[in-house]
């Protein structure tokens, strides 16, 4: 697989998601971020359970060894998460990161740096599934670039309020961005004289997916109970879903 398609998915994808950031932050449309992180979970979970886990059996032939990998993976998120390394937000009222007046400053440089490993694991992920298979690259950069574009709408907010000027907003999205290009250019070259790791970086794929999925995108969307809002949460998880399905009937 070509290096140069790889890094070129990574990059707009980055670009796409900080320009939509951008776009919403500026048009002061926040509020619509819940459709895309509904629309994300659908393609986590359709991308997780349709492609990535049925390609890493197929690499693998041991269906125990790769459920139990996913099983691992979720555990390990979860303790990455409880050490505030993983955490990120997708919404503009994040408990978590909401901002504070006396250390406004230190928390968005904290969410900046658990972004940059977040975004250098999606580099990886996007990476190994190229390394199997070009439909699976793009299928797997999809569901992530889906899930980038309510992050980065979070990212946006949070660093703003938190005193951040636009510029150096802008600029420190961009070297997060750069980081999903790192992660993809060392895996690619590690992975490719260790090919026998590859079934298990695409477990660890869809272990990740559905973690965020399941533990921090839907919990966003139940603080929402209007009957409007969960109908209309619910046919983007659907469409989401939908639209990875048709992915893989087209290409397969």
């Amino acid at each position: 697989m070509n290096l140069l398609l790889i890094l070129t998915v990574c990059f707009l994808g980055s670009a796409l998601s900080l320009a939509l950031a951008y776009a919403f932050s500026k048009l002061k449309m926040v509020n619509y971020a819940d459709y895309f992180v509904s629309f994300a979970v659908g393609t986590l979970l359709g991308a997780a359970f349709l492609e990535i886990i049925p390609h890493a059996y197929d690499l693998s032939g041991d269906l125990h060894r790769i459920s139990l990998v996913v099983l691992v993976g979720i555990l390990i998120f979860f303790i990455l998460e409880k050490l505030l390394v993983w955490r990120h937000c997708h919404g503009s009222h994040c408990e978590h990161h909401s901002p504070a007046p006396n250390n406004d400053i230190k928390k968005g440089s904290i969410l900046i740096i658990g972004d940059c490993f977040h975004n250098f694991i999606d580099g990886v992920l996007i990476c190994s599934a190229f390394l199997v298979d070009i439909n699976l690259g793009f299928i797997t950069a999809l569901a992530i670039i889906v899930h980038e574009i309510p992050q980065e709408i979070s990212n946006f907010s949070i660093l703003l309020n938190s005193g951040y000027s636009l510029v150096k907003t802008l600029w420190m999205n961009i070297i997060t961005g750069i980081s999903m290009m790192m992660g993809a250019a060392i895996s690619f070259f590690i992975l490719s004289d260790f090919s026998f790791l590859i079934p298990f970086i695409l477990s660890l794929a869809a272990s990740s997916m559905i973690y965020v999925a399941i533990s921090d995108l839907i919990p966003t969307l139940h603080k929402k109970t209007q009957m409007q809002q969960t109908f209309q949460q619910t046919s983007s998880i659907f469409l989401g879903v939908i639209v990875i399905y048709l992915l893989h009937s087209m290409i397969h």
